[in-house]
This record gives C-alpha cells, structure tokens and sequence, in this order.
C-alpha cells in the first residue's frame, strides 16, 4: 500500500479530535520523509488540521467551522512519555470541570516534576506549575484538588469564599481513603495549603487525619485569605484570618 493510502485509512479511524504526528505512523512504515510530506498536502487540502510544527489532528466539522481538539489532546505530549504519566492538566485547566468557575480559559496549566517555559501552542499558552509529588494516574484528581486549594485566590471569576465551599463539598465527598492520601500528598505542600486543607477536614469532621498537617505548620504564622471565616468556622485554629 502506498504511503498516503496507508496514512489516508488511519487517519479514517482517528476520532475526531484526535491529535497525532508522524510518529504515529512510523511502526508500519520507515519512510519518515514520506509520512511528513504527507501529513502536509493533507493539511494543505484541508482534510486535517495542523496544530503546532509537526501535529496535526482531525477536525469535527460543525456549522461555526471546525472544532478544537479538548486540552488533554492539545497537550498529551507533555502529559506522557512512553506510556508513563510525568504531568496532568491542572489549575485554570481543570477549574472550570471541579465547578469552581464558570470561565474556559485560552490558558493551559500542567502540573509537572520538572518545569520549563511557558510556550504557546495554536492559540493556548501552556504554563507549568512544579509538583513536588511523584505523580501517578490515581493521585492526580487529588493533585488537582490541592492546587486548587493552594491556588484559590487566583480562580477566576470567583471569589475565596466561594471558591471554599465548593472546594468543601469535594473535600467532604472524598472517600476515607482519599482523605487520608490527600493529606500525605499536602505534606509536601506550602505551609498556607496545608493550613486550609487541615480547616475543611476539621469542618467536615475528619479530625483523625488533621494532626500531620497541624505539625508541619508554624503556629505563630498566619494566612490571610478575606471571607473564609464566613464559611469555616475552623480558620482561627489555623491561623487564617
């Protein structure tokens, strides 16, 4: 089969949305050269769309023109390597899915061990925040969490004392479990962080897993966060104010 009948039937099978590049390609076939050029007439003709040097993916086509790939795609390759997780959608990313704003922004954030640049890629900037955490598929929803505690004063649309009492009701939903592993994951956290997680437990009754959080914390610093004290009545105790 010839290359661009090869690349033509794939590409048929990608869901919409789906971004790719010509690594996709080169297991079946080691013309590289030819798989690039390729994927450019292609992009050329309209039958798919380029979204940065080298990648590409498959429009969904609608009335208001052709939709953009979700986040995760635009972004998967600084999400995964070879299989492994080293980074997860975060911050104003992920602020709009846990129902703390109702804004989308053009602002793609990724939590990651190892940092670099922010850059911009079609018409998103992709930023990094530094995770002090080994990441892994199951702790990301917590990670998410976290930074969002950690970066409340900075959601958008939205004011701190919203902002807690949605984030109470996800932190009062979490299983025994992943309270407990939420807590150890904010251990490596800021001191303010760890502070405000340590009020919503208390809020919401957890007083067993507290106590770690309440030992890393100095007990003569305190955190300003405005409107807090009207949704927790714990923030004394934590030196919020």
């Amino acid at each position: 089969m010839k290359v661009t009948s090869y690349i033509g039937n794939k590409i048929a099978r990608f869901p919409n949305g789906y971004v790719f590049s010509y690594n996709d390609f080169v297991q079946e076939t080691s013309k590289t050269e030819a798989i690039i050029k390729a994927l450019n007439r292609m992009a050329n003709a309209g039958k798919i769309e380029k979204l940065s040097k080298g990648r590409y993916y498959k429009p969904e086509a609608t009335v208001f023109g052709n939709l953009q790939p979700a986040q995760y795609q635009i972004v998967k390759d600084l999400l995964e390597e070879d299989g492994k997780i080293i980074g997860y959608l975060t911050g104003f990313s992920i602020y709009n899915q846990l129902g703390l704003t109702t804004q989308v922004s053009n602002i793609i954030q990724i939590g990651r061990n190892d940092v670099r640049p922010m850059f911009k890629r079609e018409r998103y900037t992709i930023s990094f925040l530094r995770q002090k955490n080994i990441i892994t598929k199951s702790n990301i929803p917590l990670l998410q969490i976290l930074d969002a505690i950690r970066y409340i004063k900075k959601i958008p649309d939205a004011s701190a004392k919203e902002s807690i009492k949605r984030l109470l009701c996800i932190v009062k939903d979490l299983s025994d479990t992943d309270k407990k592993n939420m807590v150890n994951l904010a251990l490596k956290y800021p001191p303010a962080t760890k502070s405000l997680l340590g009020a919503m437990l208390e809020e919401v009754g957890d007083f067993a897993l507290i106590e770690p959080l309440r030992k890393t914390l100095n007990p003569i610093t305190s955190y300003k966060l405005y409107g807090v004290d009207k949704v927790l009545s714990t923030t004394a105790k934590w030196n919020i104010k």
